[in-house]
């Protein structure tokens, strides 16, 4: 399955599933196949997103330090500020412009 989200202002954004829900979780959504961010919740939704990257970032060279311990041939998983980006991109153009970002219809 893909979220596919949209707005008026942007592209969309397409993301798998598990990291779809993993954004929508952090933002405290259902992540369910349809849903609406209104233009008042996105301000709560870009820093529960940039605390969770914080937050990661934090651990991140000691996952790295397991990681290469267990896997040396897989190639290095991609941060949460990688794949989140161009959603946070997204919702700060949507409340600049105060609209909504939908996904499933």
């Amino acid at each position: 399955m893909l979220y596919k989200f949209k707005s008026k202002n942007t592209g969309d954004v397409i993301m798998l599933e598990p990291h779809g829900r993993q954004v929508l979780e952090i933002i405290g959504k259902e992540a369910g196949p349809k849903g609406i961010i209104l233009p008042e919740h996105i301000p709560a939704a870009l820093l529960a997103l940039r605390t969770a990257i914080a937050a990661e970032e934090l651990l991140e060279p000691q996952q790295q330090l397991a990681q290469n311990a267990e896997q040396k041939s897989q190639s290095p998983a991609i941060a949460l500020r990688h794949r989140a980006l161009p959603f946070m991109q997204m919702l700060d153009a949507c409340h600049r412009q105060g609209d909504s970002v939908v996904w499933g219809v």
